[in-house]
């Protein structure tokens, strides 16, 4: 069975923390790397949301848990048992709908096996066929064995039964086997597509909207990490020798800055309707899975906590999706709107040059996250309205940027569509991207078992009662709302003044205690 499959897009490594056994002269942090995990089904031709492959009808799912119950796999006892869990996946839709699952796969370059699927979800359905058959045969064994018979006649009947007993507990064991390897592999298909996203790779994404134009500078401009150095704003030095690299010390007014983004942007959040939360920075490696990430494997983006099954979070959109994890909503309580503020921990594998250098890519970092839970037909505008509130953030901050709407290749599983902003930074000379915006329609909410309850029934299946409504999976989305160490770096270097000092966008100021400028400690 093929593990650890490939699911796109952002990649949260495995830091290994291992267990501080009470003042043990021998306990000791240990950090590692995992690899975090992208993936989910939706149609095209709207077919449904993670397009139902993980649809609204029945899955089958034989004897396993529920949507997103975990069950413990039991292991060597100085291994830690994995958990197991089942997304709500619809493979009669997938079977029905090949073809253009395939051609999904194939435009956003996942290693999904499709096949491979197929396979198993045939092979389950004649083994449990054939466990239903035995299961008949059982029961009327046991009720011939209710009348009177000779001996020789029961004796054979006990025999019989004996035998149907066993074949049905090694078939049983067969079933379980076989679905948990089919959800292992139906896990990694990526979700549906929006129609309008372009088919290929980055640069094939296009551009929405262009905001704003560069700053004019009449002197030689600095990138942030010596207007950082000139203003002593903070350490990569000093943070290398106590972290490694790619940490960071901020001082003085970076310190400010950095609080008075996460306020103002808050605030401005929590305007348009949005309830505020802080959230655990350790979850349970099952929550990073089922959000689309795969905490453990070659070249994850996630910090794993050796010994345990935690992991240190790389967006708030991990924890805020678990909220409701498992729970059935009132239609009156959509939409649900979260604006989170948290720390984030990536381990960057493999990113290196000077495009990542300073606080462009950094393995801790704090971020304001936006995150939707919303009804099916809403999802579309939730996704406007989130790229929206972003633009009047970045404009209000007199920041010259693009929105694309990226390519299938540079989905995350997850995604069903993409938004991302890049921001001029005049001091690296290039575009960088500060937001996305994606939504990711019932991919998450299938595997984290989030549902809700329509007021009325779906009008083509009319039933009586209301206890009789069928539940439905809620939709989810989510934007960055402000990245904090890259809006420094956008600040910074879009508004540093001939004189060496900095002048601080008018909407931060009042956060800032009124400061209207950074300027050299000389002055």
């Amino acid at each position: 069975m093929r593990r650890g499959c490939c699911f796109g897009g952002t990649t949260l490594h495995t830091l290994k923390l291992a267990t501080l056994p009470s003042l043990s002269p021998s306990s000791r942090f240990v950090l590692n790397p995992i690899t975090p995990v992208f993936r989910s089904p939706r149609a095209p031709l709207r077919f449904s949301p993670i397009g139902r492959a993980l649809s609204s009808a029945p899955a089958v799912q034989p004897a396993a848990p529920s949507s997103s119950k975990v069950a413990t796999k039991t292991i060597s006892d100085d291994q830690l048992a994995k958990p197991q869990w089942n997304a709500s996946i619809d493979f009669k839709w997938i079977r029905d709908n090949k073809d253009a699952v395939a051609t999904n796969i194939k435009n956003r370059n996942s290693n999904a096996d499709l096949e491979l699927v197929l396979e198993l979800y045939t092979k389950m359905l004649e083994i449990q066929k054939e466990v239903e058959r035995l299961r008949g045969e059982r029961n009327v064994v046991a009720n011939k064995m209710k009348g009177k018979l000779e001996p020789s006649e029961r004796q054979k009947l006990i025999e019989e039964g004996k035998n149907l007993k066993e074949g049905l507990l090694t078939l049983e064991e067969d079933l379980l086997k076989l679905t948990d390897e089919l959800q292992q592999e139906a896990q990694c298909i990526p979700n549906m597509t929006h129609p309008d996203v372009p088919i290929g790779d980055e640069d094939s994404s296009t551009i929405r909207k262009k905001v704003g134009s560069p700053h004019d500078f009449s002197f030689p401009i600095k990138d942030h990490l010596q207007l950082g150095k000139e203003l002593n704003l903070f350490d990569f030095d000093a943070a290398a020798k106590v972290s490694g690299s790619k940490f960071y010390y901020l001082k003085n007014e970076a310190v400010m800055l950095e609080m008075a983004l996460t306020n103002w942007t808050v605030f401005e959040v929590i305007k348009r309707g949005f309830t505020p939360l802080t959230t655990p920075e350790i979850v349970r490696s099952s929550v990073v899975e089922k959000c689309g990430f795969q905490p453990r494997g070659e070249n994850t983006q996630v910090y794993s906590i050796e010994g345990s099954d935690h992991c240190l979070i790389g967006t708030a959109e991990i924890p805020v999706g678990g909220i409701h994890m498992d729970s059935i909503l009132a239609n009156s309580q959509l939409p649900l709107k979260y604006v989170a503020s948290s720390h984030c921990f990536r381990t960057e594998a493999g990113a290196a040059g000077t495009a990542t250098r300073g606080l462009y890519r950094v393995h801790q970092f704090s971020k304001v996250e936006m995150f939707v839970l919303c009804q099916p037909e809403e999802s579309d505008s939730y996704h406007e309205e989130l790229i929206r509130i972003e633009e009047e953030l970045f404009t209000s901050l007199g920041l010259h940027f693009k929105i694309l709407d990226m390519a299938t290749a540079d989905l995350g599983a997850p995604a069903y569509r993409k938004f991302d902003v890049e921001a001029w930074m005049p001091g690296l000379g290039r575009y960088g991207e500060i937001s996305s915006a994606s939504n990711c329609t019932d991919y998450q909410s299938r595997r984290l078992g989030i549902r809700y309850r329509p007021s009325e029934p779906p009008s083509s299946t009319p039933k009586k009662g209301k206890g009789n409504i069928p539940t439905q999976f809620v939709h989810t989305l989510n934007a960055t709302a402000c990245a904090i160490p890259r809006m420094i770096v956008c600040i910074l270097e879009n508004y540093q003044q001939e004189d060496g000092s900095i002048v601080i966008p008018k909407p931060l100021r009042p956060f800032m205690g009124g400061l209207e400028r950074i300027t050299p400690k000389s002055q």
